[in-house]
């Protein structure tokens, strides 16, 4: 019989390992010496060993799951238990008893901090709520908040599970953020669509009337038109952005047909009266050469005999008219103080140029009366305002001589 301090062999074969509760047996050998029973059956000691090792090394080491590794625990405890196998399986029950305290620690330190995960996610998950529900309740930027739902959403599924019952009330809650959001949305829509189709509207009568001005020749008053049109354009708002741009390509193709015609017309008139200008230019410089007037009787014949041949010349284009008439006047004012003077010297003299000049701006204003009255039957805006302009003007002069010659009565 061979002994071991863990362990003998019988005489008969018989393999026993010794514990805390006494022998008892674990196998049997007949083929061999009693020492390579015991090698055998410490061989077998060893693995157990090396599993109870490993199980240590990853409980103190690694993240194992304390469920995991009680399982493991409880497989060892079996295994060392009912071993066959010769050592010290108190010393390793020991050693699981120490493992199974250390996983009792783990557990409890995993609980905590699940717990304080569950805490911290339940302030995400509310906080994802919150502001969903302030999304679904005040926000008008919808493609911006749409996006930030579904954002919230993918942090929601990020966020760790917290109790079954708060997490289906929150999500809960989400779910109807989200859904009134999108009820909002496709009512703000559909009342938008309905402005657009107002507006379309509203610009369609507007293009209508714009394309049926098109080809008029009354300048001035469809001008104006034009632009009474632009600013209901304006105020009307905006349709889709097709409607938009093919409505708008429209009302602008009238418009650029209306005023190009317009503008060929004045172009052609102004060329015209480019050559009335050079006249009054020439008349101008020639009234010039009246001063400084030395004769007033002979500088008011001189400026009345380019008087008649100013008015004969005709209007003038717009941008030279007022330096033309500007100059004219500085002429006429030189001559009417000189007049004043020698009036002083002559009073019935002074009186009968008074007269004469009076009488010169009575007939050129009726001249004028009958331009406008023709240009007003013609329709012809533009000799119309000229007409109306050249009229203000002799009437202000004529004011100025009937006052001067008042003062001879």
């Amino acid at each position: 019989m061979s002994t071991d301090p863990w362990g003998r062999v019988d005489d008969d074969g018989t393999v026993y390992v010794r514990t805390a509760e006494g022998e008892r047996a674990v196998g049997s050998w007949q083929a061999g010496e009693p020492e390579e029973a015991l090698a055998y059956f410490h061989r077998k000691f060893d693995e157990l060993a090396g599993q109870v090792t490993l199980l240590e090394q990853r409980v103190r080491g690694t993240d194992l799951p304390p469920a995991q590794a009680e399982a493991t625990i409880v497989k060892l405890r079996e295994a060392i238990t009912d071993a066959h196998a010769v050592g010290d399986l108190d010393a390793l029950l020991n050693r699981l008893n120490v493992v199974t305290e250390l996983v009792a620690q783990r557990r409890e330190e995993v609980k905590a901090a699940r717990d304080v995960a569950r805490a911290e996610a339940k302030d995400i998950k509310e906080r994802i709520v919150a502001e969903a529900e302030r999304i679904a309740d005040d926000t008008t930027h919808w493609k911006t908040g749409g996006e930030r739902l579904r954002q919230l959403i993918e942090e929601w599924k990020a966020a760790e599970r917290i109790d079954r019952v708060t997490e289906a009330a929150l999500w809960k809650r989400l779910s109807a953020a989200r859904t009134a959001f999108a009820k909002r949305r496709k009512a703000y829509f559909a009342g938008l669509d309905e402005q657009r189709e107002s507006v379309r509207s509203t610009k369609e009568r507007i293009v209508a009337e714009a394309e049926a001005l098109s080809s008029s020749t009354d300048w001035g008053t469809t001008a104006s038109t034009y632009r009474e049109l632009m600013q209901q354009w304006k105020m009307a708002g905006r349709a889709s952005r097709e409607v938009e741009d093919e409505l708008w390509n429209r009302f602008k193709g009238a418009q650029d047909q209306f005023f190009q015609a317009r503008s060929a017309v004045f172009a052609e008139r102004d060329a015209s009266l480019a050559a009335n200008a050079e006249i009054k230019e020439q008349l101008l410089v020639e009234a010039e050469k009246i001063l400084p007037v030395s004769d007033a009787r002979a500088a008011r014949t001189a400026l009345r005999t380019i008087l008649e041949r100013w008015e004969a010349a005709g209007s003038v284009p717009r941008e030279q008219r007022d330096r033309l008439e500007g100059g004219l006047r500085k002429i006429d004012e030189a001559i009417r103080k000189a007049e004043e003077t020698e009036w002083k010297r002559s009073n019935p003299e002074a009186r009968a140029r008074a007269q004469n000049t009076v009488d010169q701006l009575r007939k050129t204003i009726a001249q004028l009366e009958t331009r406008l009255a023709k240009a007003q039957t013609a329709g012809k805006d533009k000799d119309v305002k000229d007409a109306e302009e050249a009229l203000a003007a002799r009437r202000s002069w004529l004011e100025e001589a009937e006052r001067t010659l008042a003062e001879f009565s």
